[in-house]
């Protein structure tokens, strides 16, 4: 049935950031960060307490050994930490333009109205990429000094492909014309320098197409987005080993670059949900109506099962081939580190796959904000824990954890994804009032 508008367009709408939005993010910036304080002195106290008097020199200087060990692990935890939020933030900022790029590519109108929230998400790409380079020289590589034996990857450890060094690994040493310091940086560095570069291609020749419209603007930017897609299929995936699956090192997978996609998708689409629903709330987008909301929701139920599909194919088909090389990965996480892992292993499938699932099957609860936003909220918090699991345990052990360093390091990534969001969203006009496909996304009825 057509649904009728009572409301006049507004074409000319302008985001003004709401000073209780941008005050809450610093707050959440702040708040981190006194998390992340708590979280250190717990974990930096937790093992150390004072020889008790009279021990002997020997006991006293073991037990200076062992707080050292300690102080190196909680250092550690924190720089995982600081490193999985990174690859996650920097997912949802990628698929931002992702989305957009695929508008235009498909030619697709319901979405024109939306199209400047996903796109202010890239700003937030130079600051996932000057913090990753900076974590991965700090902590990625070969830093004994500061972590008593290697960094967050072991394939950086000193000696590790020469056969003559205790550290020898041969398997490892196979890999290190793709596993190396330097091609690891240069790759890092040329993801994040294209991808920005593309993005402002495409959002400086949107802003143009407010002012000259047309459709030469149009199509030039379809090329571009083209061009983004492809960039984006090949470097996301190789992405996805180097930050991701390199952790474990001797651990491979065909399907790892799509099932990292696949989280980062649709971790992306509940930020896109949760951003237009909180512009509405706030009295923007008025043209943007329930069947604009329902299309969102089917994005958010429909790469939900994706991602259960590729997770399904991931997993079983290294549990039926039972292969050591394969079911290595996963027997860490379900006997390893005293099975502290694998509650979440069971965990993450059903927040990522049967809340969403069973939340959104109906066709009333993906037009109605109040179910849109609570499975959005679960959705985030779910891939959140799909990237921990994925990378915690072999990079940390028995050290892991989810405590106030995880939930403090969590706020002050979110706090400043919406302080930058939120500041680039009212740089620039709120809708593409000439883009060519507009006026169907005004009277988008399904």
């Amino acid at each position: 049935m057509a649904e009728h508008h009572s409301v006049s367009y507004n074409l000319d709408e302008q985001y003004i950031f709401d000073p209780r939005i941008r005050r809450n993010a610093i707050i959440a910036v702040v708040v981190g960060f006194a998390l992340v304080i708590l979280g250190i002195i717990l974990a930096a106290t937790g093992g150390g307490h004072e020889a008790a008097h009279g021990e002997h020199a020997g006991a006293a200087a073991e037990h200076a050994g062992a707080a050292a060990e300690h102080g190196a692990s909680w250092l550690k935890r924190l720089f995982a930490n600081l490193w999985i939020n990174n690859v996650y933030f920097t997912g949802i900022a990628l698929c931002g333009i992702f989305f957009v790029a695929v508008q235009y590519a498909a030619w697709a109108g319901w979405s024109s109205l939306i199209l400047r929230i996903p796109m202010a998400f890239g700003f937030f790409l130079p600051v996932t990429g000057v913090l990753m380079i900076i974590y991965f020289l700090v902590a990625g590589a070969d830093v004994a000094h500061i972590f008593h034996g290697h960094g967050l990857f072991h394939w950086t450890v000193e000696g590790i492909a020469d056969e003559h060094s205790p550290n020898f690994d041969e398997v490892l040493a196979s890999k290190t014309w793709y596993l190396n310091f330097g091609f690891f940086m240069a790759r890092m560095v040329v993801y994040f320098v294209v991808w920005f570069t593309l993005f402002t291609i495409i959002r400086k020749r949107s802003l143009q197409e407010d002012i000259e419209g047309g459709l030469e603007i149009y199509d030039r930017n379809i090329v571009f987005s083209a061009i983004f897609i492809i960039f984006f299929a090949v470097t996301s995936v190789m992405a996805a080993w180097d930050w991701s699956m390199s952790a474990d090192p001797h651990w491979f997978s065909t399907m790892y670059g799509w099932y990292t996609f696949a989280s980062w998708w649709v971790a992306c689409l509940a930020t896109i949900t949760l951003a237009t629903v909180y512009l509405k709330e706030q009295g923007y987008l008025k043209m943007v109506n329930s069947n604009h909301l329902h299309d969102l929701g089917k994005f958010m139920f429909a790469f939900s099962i994706f991602w259960t599909y590729v997770w399904f194919a991931q997993f079983m088909l290294i549990y039926y081939a039972n292969i050591p090389e394969e079911t290595n990965h996963f027997n860490e996480i379900f006997e390893g580190f005293g099975g502290k892992y694998k509650g979440m292993f069971f965990v993450n499938l059903l927040v990522n796959f049967l809340f969403p699932f069973l939340a959104l099957m109906t066709r009333e609860s993906k037009r109605k904000m109040t179910f849109l936003k609570l499975v959005a909220w679960g959705i985030l918090a779910g891939h959140w824990l799909d990237f921990y699991l994925n990378m915690t345990p072999f990079m940390l052990g028995d050290d892991g954890g989810i405590g106030f360093m995880e939930l403090g390091v969590i706020a002050i990534y979110a706090g400043a994804f919406v302080f930058v969001v939120g500041t680039f969203l009212a740089k620039a006009p709120l809708i593409a009032k000439n883009h060519p496909m507009l006026e169907e996304s005004l009277h988008h009825n399904q």
